[in-house]
């Protein structure tokens, strides 16, 4: 059994919520977030002695609060999974939608990661970060600029964070984990390829993390076109980004 202590931000819906059942079976102690008080309490009726909830926006200004409340709850803190993020596809460019995707994919991200990388420092924790963010962090899209933007800042700066874990001679593993397209009520009626189901995203999710891995694809074909993104020529990945 998995007695691990976990808090998976995001988890009212999609694949942290997934995430959380998941753990939640294996055994974990599964601290869990959200903006929705009722989907975070129907989550928890599932497992009454393995979830805890706590109700908050990471646009907010009491995140630390918050993870601090879920981590006495817990009684410490061992995996801490950020699923929490936005994505407006739009043929035009929102302020709005931009300002709300760069306050919650990075300001409320980084607030966060920050926060629990010290706490696992501080405390000589060997603990593990995860984030989910995205095949889109490889390259900019016309349809939703503000979003690919923040996944390539969430990706980058776990390669980054890699790389201090590894020159602060910690035990502290980063793992960002770059999904493809899942279906999800968002995805419904738009034309996509290699759609994975939530149930079967969260389960590569998890022994990706399981396995400590510092990347990866999900489902795992997304290897290949991260590398086709990565090195398309302008001239031909301008013509349908």
């Amino acid at each position: 059994m998995n007695s691990k202590k976990v808090i998976i931000v995001g988890a009212t819906s999609g694949m942290g919520r997934e995430l959380a059942r998941i753990y939640a079976s294996a055994g974990a102690q599964v601290g869990v977030t959200g903006r929705r008080q009722d989907l975070l309490y129907t989550l928890q009726t599932e497992f009454p002695n393995k979830i805890v909830t706590e109700c908050f926006d990471v646009t907010g200004h009491n995140n630390i609060a918050h993870l601090q409340s879920l981590i006495n709850k817990l009684g410490g803190l061992d995996i801490f999974i950020d699923c929490a993020g936005i994505g407006v596809v739009s043929s035009e460019l929102s302020r709005d939608a931009d300002k709300l995707t760069i306050d919650t994919n990075i300001n409320g991200f980084a607030e966060m990661v920050n926060w629990v990388y010290n706490y696992f420092l501080l405390n000589n924790v060997a603990g593990q970060i995860v984030n989910l963010s995205s095949v889109a962090a490889w390259r900019g899209n016309s349809w939703a600029p503000a979003y690919s933007a923040s996944k390539a800042f969430q990706s980058v700066y776990f390669e980054g964070l890699a790389m201090k874990a590894k020159r602060n001679k910690s035990n502290i593993v980063i793992t960002d984990i770059q999904p493809g397209f899942v279906y999800t009520k968002e995805s419904q009626g738009n034309k996509r390829f290699w759609v994975s189901s939530v149930q079967k995203a969260a389960r590569q999710i998890y022994k990706s993390i399981e396995a400590k891995k510092t990347r990866a694809y999900v489902s795992r074909r997304w290897r290949m076109v991260a590398f086709v993104l990565k090195w398309a020529p302008n001239f031909l990945y301008h013509k349908v980004g």
